[in-house]
């Protein structure tokens, strides 16, 4: 079964720091990008970063760049989102996609159960 399984998120206080996970299984990585998304309560999915398996070429959106960090490990199948200096802001429940071919393409065949990040004031 192709699947992509998001792990990290947690409960931390403001200016914090959480990584996430994304474990693909079941399909070709390497021809896929992965994204995290995000949505908070009340709000539409956003979406914060992506990466290019291929080339490890990356995306942020402007409430990400500088905080967060996007990076892949092709020999574990895994994308990991580095989060520090976290705000309330952040909180949400963070999806992981994987999007074929590459980021920006907004053709997503799979997708994460999610998993919450809550940031304390």
């Amino acid at each position: 079964e192709a699947q992509v399984v998001e792990s990290g998120g947690g409960l931390v206080h403001s200016g914090g720091s959480l990584r996430l996970s994304c474990t693909a299984s079941g399909f070709s990585f390497e021809d896929y990008a992965i994204g995290w998304f995000r949505q908070a309560p009340g709000k539409d999915r956003e979406g914060v970063s992506c990466i290019n398996s291929s080339d490890g070429s990356t995306t942020y959106a402007p409430s990400a760049k500088g905080r967060f960090t996007i990076s892949s490990d092709n020999a574990k199948n895994t994308v990991y989102l580095q989060m520090n200096s976290l705000t309330p802001e952040d909180t949400a429940v963070y999806y992981c996609a994987a999007e074929y071919p590459q980021c920006g393409s907004m053709w997503y065949d799979y997708w994460g159960q999610g998993t919450q990040v809550t940031v304390s004031s």
